[in-house]
């Protein structure tokens, strides 16, 4: 009997193992795997403590993007309050271990927790709001929780915030930045390893079709509702722990990082990385961190370059503007941003030397 064979084109599977694989080849485990020896051998081996400070504070906020892009590029739920969501994270650290005695390893989660708690109450008006009446509804949570991180001294400590003393784990003090590197990206690498694979459970797909129909999904049998307050939940649950890590790490925290242009800023992160895309939410977070040092480190310079105060009146808002042009840019020319570039060039790079 004659045998059939058919030539199979395109990324074809065998067994649901090879399906659920986020690493389909063995080389992209051994690049995995290079990837993690070089960021957690050999960059805090040479790495200087500024550039450990540049590379932990792009650890810290891509946890936070991480969680704000299950909120928005998977669910479709803008939000403008993150930003105070991560400040709940590190006032909830910071008072549970400063006047609980909580171990750090118990507050990291419990800080988390807390704020998811808080994410979702914010979050039920997504019962009924959408689109701009959501994101004027969390905007004024942005206002609320900033307004009670001052106001409420007998907690926060007002406006000269919380004194968080030297973290530890098993003994072992917290008090520098290559320390810190480590819990840092372990926690950034296993959260993320939680967001990929929840992003592909039977959770991830609905929230996805709520984003791209949320009627035709309710119709599917999909409570939406439940998965909207999940969704608020899981991402406030990231901001609330990476917000511990900051207190950790700053060991000092007052209210005001925690403002409007912080939420701005990890809005920014996963426009320009791409939304609905984990590692976009990485990429977009080290071209933020990495921009804002730079034009930190050029305002400086030009402000204090003569001593015409007319200049530094003119350079003063640089920063400002150099983000929203590249907001705009991005959505013009790039709207799926730095992880569709990512692909292209990865694409490019399986097809070589061939242009098909």
């Amino acid at each position: 009997m004659r045998k059939l064979h058919y030539h199979l084109c395109g990324n074809y599977k065998e067994s649901y193992e090879e399906e659920l694989a986020i690493f389909e080849t063995d080389f992209g485990r051994t690049w995995m795997l290079i990837g993690i020896f070089v960021l957690l051998v050999v960059i805090p081996l040479t790495g200087s403590s500024y550039t450990l400070y540049i590379l932990n504070t792009i650890g810290i906020y891509s946890i936070a993007a991480i969680g704000l892009n299950l909120l928005i590029g998977f669910t479709g739920q803008i939000s403008m309050g993150h930003g105070a969501f991560f400040g709940v994270g590190a006032y909830a650290a910071a008072v549970m271990t400063t006047r609980m005695g909580v171990p750090l390893l118990i507050a990291l989660p419990m800080a988390g927790v807390f704020t998811a708690v808080v994410g979702m109450l914010f979050g039920i008006p997504s019962l009924r709001l959408k689109h701009l009446y959501l994101t004027i509804a969390t905007l004024a949570g942005q206002f609320i929780i900033e307004y009670i991180l001052v106001q409420w001294e007998g907690v926060t400590g007002g406006a000269e915030g919380i004194a968080v003393s030297n973290a530890s784990i098993f003994g072992i003090e917290l008090d520098s930045d290559h320390a810190f590197f480590f819990l840092i990206f372990i926690s950034l690498i296993v959260l993320t390893w939680v967001m990929v694979n929840l992003i592909r459970t039977r959770f991830g797909r609905a929230l996805v079709a709520i984003r791209d129909n949320d009627r035709a999904a309710e119709g599917m049998g999909i409570p939406i509702f439940k998965y909207k307050l999940l969704a608020f939940g899981i991402s406030s649950f990231y901001a609330g722990f990476a917000g511990a890590l900051f207190a950790f790490y700053m060991m000092t925290i007052t209210p005001e990082p925690f403002n409007m242009w912080l939420s701005i800023e990890f809005i920014a992160m996963i426009i320009i990385g791409g939304l609905g895309s984990v590692s976009g939410a990485i990429f977009g977070t080290i071209f933020i961190v990495s921009l804002s040092e730079i034009l930190s480190m050029i305002t400086e310079f030009l402000m204090n370059y003569g001593s015409a105060s007319d200049l530094s009146i003119t350079i003063a808002p640089l920063r400002e503007f150099i983000f929203g042009l590249s907001i705009v840019l991005f959505i013009i020319f790039e709207p799926k941003g730095l992880a569709e570039i990512w692909r292209i060039v990865r694409s490019n790079f399986r097809l070589w030397p061939f242009s098909y």
